[in-house]
């Protein structure tokens, strides 16, 4: 399992020049639907066209198929806001869920081959 971390910005050029020019992260995906994913070791980040600037965010976990996405619904029905569906403009079959806090939880599967993510930058684990 591996995950990321989204945020609407009203500002996506701009926030993400800051995080690669100044922070050394790397573009890991553009989505045509309007989100930037960053990467930087193992933390993928994401900055999504919104007509407001998000600093909440959602926790997204990403798993490797459609049917991982199903059995993870069954296991979450209780707190989930919606049945799994295709959001076409990213590609992506998902789900959205709330954690006790009452943050946002995406849990969600990429329909198309994605770049792996990049190895520590230190060269551990």
């Amino acid at each position: 399992m591996s995950g990321i971390v989204f945020f609407r910005t009203e500002n996506r050029a701009e926030t993400v020049s800051f995080y690669t020019d100044r922070l050394g992260f790397d573009v890991w995906l553009e989505q045509e639907g309007g989100c930037t994913i960053l990467s930087y070791d193992n933390l993928l980040v994401g900055f999504c066209d919104g007509t407001e600037t998000e600093t909440d965010g959602i926790v997204t976990v990403v798993l490797g198929d459609e049917a991982a996405v199903d059995d993870c619904h069954a296991d979450l029905a209780d707190v989930a806001t919606g049945r799994p569906e295709a959001n076409d403009d990213f590609g992506i079959y998902q789900f959205f869920a709330t954690d006790p806090d009452g943050r946002t939880v995406e849990v969600q599967a990429f329909q198309h081959e994605t770049p792996s993510v990049a190895p520590n930058r230190n060269g551990s684990d």
